[in-house]
């Protein structure tokens, strides 16, 4: 994939080492995209197809054959000390900024150890990329970071599940659209779990008035006559609005308790409690 002169450039994609990427992501990859290879990310890019603008890292993992191949076909190579106070990945995305992107698409960062996992989940939201548009893509998950100002789209599919994760402090004003269990300018405090497990129904956004919030699709989706969410679907008529009751439901109780929508935990139990 040979990025062209009409391609937008303020994309950056920002390769990582780890677990081999499906090449399935590419899908992900606009065309024209500026690809830096982050350590062994580089020959992950190279795996790919994507030709290597920018190589960057302490190149502790990374196999020599590609990184030679990758500066012999004309990538800058940044090197960056084993002993280091950032992540091979931050220093991904400081180089994406410093080259001129707006938006940033991470692909990899999944597998092995759980604090990398965490810290490179928690970096994308971090304040110093508060001007990047940031989505990533890890394994079969999907990550976006959700910031004032603008509507970020949740990256899934109808059925798909998403978390939204208040990061930083808490988010406020959050108002979604496209989820089975709506939030209408509530505050999500930090820690909290209530907005686990909600449900994309449609074309779905995110937006707040401040804080961060990561939207996480991890990949798995409604499915099964057991699961509380599939039944809900099931019994909302069309044009329902989600946490309104079914026509045939006779206690006249909303599926998700007004007070606490957003909460996978009030599925199914308000009625229980309320009958």
């Amino acid at each position: 994939m040979e990025p062209t002169s009409s391609a937008d450039a303020a994309v950056h994609v920002v390769v990582t080492g780890g677990d081999p990427i499906d090449p399935a992501l590419l899908r992900h990859v606009p065309a024209g995209a500026r690809t830096i290879g982050v350590d062994s990310g580089v020959g992950h890019a190279l795996a790919l197809g994507l030709r290597v603008d920018v190589a960057v890292g302490d190149f502790d993992s990374v196999a020599p054959e590609h990184l030679a191949r990758a500066e012999a076909a004309g990538a800058a190579v940044e090197r960056h000390p084993v002993a280091k106070d950032a992540t091979d990945l931050e220093l991904g995305l400081h180089a994406a900024m410093a080259g001129g992107a707006r938006r940033v698409v991470v692909l990899g960062g999944h597998g092995g150890r759980l604090d990398h996992l965490l810290a490179n989940a928690l970096l994308l939201a971090a304040a110093p990329f508060e001007a990047l548009v940031v989505e990533a893509h890890m394994g079969a998950a999907s990550l976006a970071v959700a910031r004032p100002g603008r509507a970020t789209p949740v990256p899934g599919a109808a059925g798909a599940l998403v978390s939204l994760l208040p990061v930083g402090g808490p988010a406020t004003g959050v108002v979604t659209a496209g989820l089975l269990y709506p939030l209408r300018g509530e505050e999500l405090a930090a820690g909290t779990t209530r907005g686990v497990s909600n449900v994309v129904t449609g074309d779905a956004s995110v937006t707040l008035a401040s804080g961060t919030i990561l939207v996480v699709v991890p990949g798995e989706r409604v499915t099964g006559e057991t699961n509380p969410h599939a039944a809900t679907l099931r019994e909302r008529p069309e044009g329902a609005r989600p946490g309104e009751p079914p026509p045939d439901d006779p206690t006249g109780v909303p599926v998700v308790d007004e007070n606490r929508r957003g909460d996978r935990h009030t599925v199914g139990a308000d009625r229980e409690r309320r009958s």
